[in-house]
């Protein structure tokens, strides 16, 4: 008998006359990234060019790879998804990023707007809106979760979610994070221990909150940051 013969959706696309969407996957759990490619390998139309587990690993096989769609996560180690968002999209603006996260927190939403993202996805949606959510991002359409899209559009109705402003919208979740533990009396190492990064990070983090807020050091970011309520238990 002949070798044996492997399915794949890139293959099958190609000669249907139809190029794959090429997609990169950043996650930092490798089970997260096998389950996402096994997903998109067993419907047509797919092809999976890159992993990455964190934000600077993104950049650089986006830039390798150039993909329609990035799947990403937004809470990762040393540059989280939404600073990675800005870079990619920075360096390969063809590119759509589509936020596939556990956060289903209205910052988190806005945050991934602002950066550039065209969709928002939460983590345990389904095949069939995994696949319809990435279709559409890749046709240049706007797609979010279907009680995200609610609020989205409840927001910009003027009709109840984020009707306050939010304290520092310049910041990145992560960011805010680290300046409530700063605000809180907590110093690098304990920062970096609680939110599970190297002092290294939690210093470049500061380094950046520091220059969004206009602030000369820790001390000024602190009594920002308490006047704002930050740093309460």
């Amino acid at each position: 008998m002949g070798g044996s013969s492997r399915f794949d959706p890139a293959a099958r696309c190609q000669t249907a006359g139809v190029d794959p969407i090429r997609v990169v996957l950043v996650d930092d759990h490798p089970v997260v990234r096998r389950g996402l490619r096994s997903l998109l390998e067993s419907l047509h139309g797919y092809t999976v060019v890159g992993e990455a587990a964190d934000g600077v690993a993104a950049v650089r096989e986006v830039q390798l790879t150039r993909p329609d769609v990035v799947l990403m996560d937004i809470r990762m180690p040393g540059l989280d998804g939404l600073e990675a968002t800005r870079a990619v999209l920075s360096a390969v603006p063809s590119t759509a990023v589509l936020m596939l996260t556990m956060l289903d927190e209205d910052d988190a939403v806005f945050a991934a707007m602002r950066v550039g993202a065209r969709g928002y996805l939460l983590k345990g949606a389904e095949q069939q809106e995994i696949d319809r959510a990435i279709r559409s991002v890749a046709a240049g359409e706007a797609i979010f979760s279907p009680g995200v899209a609610q609020r989205v559009i409840s927001h910009f109705n003027g009709a109840g979610a984020l009707t306050a402003p939010q304290p520092f919208p310049e910041l990145t979740p992560r960011e805010r994070e680290v300046l409530d533990l700063v605000a809180a009396g907590l110093r690098n190492a304990a920062i970096a221990e609680r939110l599970f990064l190297s002092q290294k990070t939690v210093a470049n983090h500061l380094s950046s909150i520091f220059a969004k807020l206009s602030v000369d050091g820790r001390q000024q970011a602190i009594i920002r940051a308490r006047d704002e309520g930050f740093g309460r238990p």
